[in-house]
């Protein structure tokens, strides 16, 4: 035999795996039936199941006999309109004038990175994204793969946002800059502005002339009032007429995480602008995916055009945020029962999927492989807070 001839691969060095997707493969593979997932953020039932919306079955059951063709590189025009206007309002003024330009992505990811990769083109590699510490994982991976240099800036604490440093970091930061801002329930530490920050958030972004572009992943999942949850992104596209970027995701809203339907819209001043932008984004489509899913994207269309699903839609959606508030309450009043060490108030003072409870390193992998109670019914909140209560009492 002759030599082995050296692989084209040799530089490829091993990557280490995502910690969110690594921890769900431990769960899975871990054998105690009394196992809770606290990591990953997708809604399950009381018994641990994903919940299918009953608005999706209706909407699956309208689509049932839909067509597999391709679907137009933009995506399918109904969704895009119609996500646009949920987003922005009907009535609108950047809906009304045509300043949206938009196109289907995969998901939340997908959306964030078409518009880096449409950003990169309007205003260079050169632009700095700033992004919150802490943040959603892939936040930092998805820029720096394009190009941008990120920087991450301290967020929150365990009392909540720390506006002063946050208001000192935007003035601080070069005109152009990229700021990735959570439209609603951070990601992952749970403290959102509230309007009256989000206008001191928005002064600043006007008067530095920085680029707001919202990750909007739990829009109307947060409160259960899509209304409310939008506030941030009605705000700085109309009260202060910015220019920004929007990328939503309906994994969580509607329940359709592996389906990956999600929207990215950026808004510039003049529909002239906005037509170019919505060319370039198909190019830009063209050269990745060519087409979106078709799937996914006529669930969320046969939602939002059929006023009676639509309504059942916004009853889903109060289901699911209420059902959340509740078991943080119950978290909260469990451990105040069992008088765990520490202040639990943030467990309800927070929003959405995600708390940050504070643990350190040791606790939490106690908590993940030495904690076992006997005798309860893993599946209620009372379980959790005991294992809480046993941890940081046998490592404090």
């Amino acid at each position: 035999m002759g030599s082995i001839l050296p692989s084209f691969f040799d530089s490829v060095t091993y990557t280490p795996p995502d910690p969110i997707f690594e921890l769900t493969k431990t769960y899975n593979a871990d054998p105690n039936p009394c196992k809770v997932n606290l990591g990953q953020g997708t809604y399950k039932d009381e018994n641990g199941n994903s919940w299918i919306l009953p608005a999706v079955r209706e909407a699956k059951e309208k689509i049932k006999d839909a067509n597999h063709e391709y679907l137009p590189i933009l995506g399918l025009p109904s969704f895009r309109a119609l996500g646009t206007e949920l987003v922005f309002r009907r009535k609108s003024a950047v809906v009304r004038e045509g300043r949206v330009a938009s196109c289907q992505a995969l998901s939340g990811t997908g959306a964030l990175h078409i518009a880096g990769k449409m950003l990169i083109q309007a205003l260079g590699s050169d632009k700095t994204v700033y992004i919150t510490k802490p943040s959603w994982s892939n936040h930092r991976q998805v820029f720096e793969s394009l190009g941008f240099a990120v920087r991450e800036f301290k967020y929150s604490s365990s009392t909540g946002i720390d506006m002063e440093l946050f208001l000192k970091t935007l003035n601080s930061a070069h005109p152009g800059s990229i700021f990735v801002f959570h439209a609603s329930a951070h990601n992952p530490s749970g403290w959102d502005p509230s309007p009256e920050q989000w206008k001191q958030i928005g002064a600043i972004v006007k008067e530095r002339q920085l680029f707001p572009l919202f990750d909007a992943a739990y829009l109307g999942l947060t409160s259960g009032d899509y209304e409310r949850d939008a506030f941030a992104i009605r705000y700085f596209a109309e009260e202060l007429g910015l220019e920004i970027g929007v990328c939503v995701s309906f994994a969580k809203s509607m329940g359709l995480y592996g389906e990956r339907v999600g929207l990215c819209c950026l808004v510039p001043q003049t529909s002239t602008t906005a037509t170019a932008v919505e060319s370039t984004l198909a190019q830009l489509i063209r050269v990745e995916i060519s087409n979106s899913p078709a799937f996914g994207a006529r669930i969320v269309a046969a939602v939002l055009e059929d006023e009676g699903i639509y309504a059942e839609w916004k009853r889903n959606l109060v289901t699911m945020s209420s059902r959340i508030a509740e078991m943080r309450w119950q978290l909260y009043q469990g451990l105040r029962e069992l008088g765990t060490p520490g202040d639990w108030g943030r467990i309800t003072e927070q929003k959405g999927m995600f708390c940050i409870l504070g643990l350190t390193p040791a606790q939490v992998n106690h908590l993940q492989s030495k904690v076992s109670i006997a005798g309860l019914n893993w599946k209620n909140v009372r379980y959790v807070a005991d294992c809480i209560d046993k941890t940081l009492k046998a490592n404090t």
